[in-house]
């Protein structure tokens, strides 16, 4: 990811082989050819949405993207930051953790050491801005929604996997301040969604799981609306200098994956969420 490549909280264990897909195999051998999980360059691991997770939150929703597993909340909250106190503007915030054994081996939780590291602090900001530039913040009126992600696993990709899913609970926190009157429509001016990309042994790869990211030349994060708005790219070379036409071949992909991701995120919404109160 961009900025230090520190712990990526990746190694969940290998799906059994009969989940994996198959892709094409090296003569001779099992093995699949290129990518460890022997997907196509452009193919996505398997992406799975679960709207209405939580009984309690006004929105929420469980995304996986393949063993990668991120549950995401949207509370509602009557009180914004003072700095926007009278203006008739809403808020959208982040909080983002994980999980002790959310990896191959425990991870010491961030509330014992005293304060978030600096990756959190980065990913929080981050989905923060996603959802907020997507958002009428005037149509909200003075109403802060605060979202939660907490990892359950990973497996590579978790700040694009918490963004995704936390459109997913911001959309329906905000259908739940529809039912009970606080707005009369939806202040969602497009959706968002977010997936990496990555140079794996000179190649451009869509959906950089835990081995490809360990190893990746360079890595890169794309937040991108549902019409084709660009939110924000974190682009890091972890070897040599990547070229501008690699990085257009990670885009492209970037935009193939952001394409089916919109579309599952409106499957999931065509669902009602189930139980709680979003």
């Amino acid at each position: 990811m961009a900025g230090s490549k520190g712990h990526r909280g990746g190694g969940a264990p290998p799906r059994p082989a009969a989940d994996r897909p198959t892709g094409d195999q090296r003569p001779g051998t099992d093995k699949p050819a290129g990518r460890p999980s022997g997907r196509a360059a452009d193919q996505m691991r398997r992406v799975r949405l679960e709207p209405g997770w939580s009984k309690h939150a006004e929105g929420s929703c469980l995304v996986a993207f393949g063993d990668t597993q991120v549950l995401c909340t949207a509370s509602v909250d009557d009180r914004v930051p003072v700095f926007l106190r009278g203006t008739g503007q809403g808020w959208i915030t982040a909080e983002y953790g994980m999980l002790p054994r959310a990896t191959t081996t425990r991870t010491e939780r961030e509330a014992s050491r005293g304060r978030p590291s600096g990756r959190t602090q980065e990913i929080q900001r981050l989905i923060g801005r996603s959802l907020r530039a997507i958002t009428d913040r005037a149509a909200m009126g003075e109403v802060q929604i605060k979202i939660d992600c907490d990892v359950l696993q990973a497996d590579g990709g978790t700040r694009t996997a918490a963004i995704t899913g936390s459109y997913v609970a911001l959309f329906h926190a905000f259908q739940h301040l529809m039912r009970v009157k606080a707005i009369a429509s939806l202040p969602l001016i497009d959706s968002v969604a977010a997936v990496s990309c990555g140079l794996y042994h000179g190649t451009a790869v869509l959906d950089l799981d835990y081995a490809e990211d360990s190893d990746a030349q360079t890595d890169a994060n794309f937040v991108l609306t549902g019409r084709g708005g660009i939110v924000e790219i974190q682009a890091t070379a972890e070897a040599t200098p990547f070229t501008e036409p690699a990085f257009l071949d990670l885009m492209r992909l970037a935009r193939k994956g952001v394409a089916e991701l919109t579309r599952a995120q409106i499957g999931a919404l065509a669902t009602p969420a189930a139980d709680g109160a979003g």
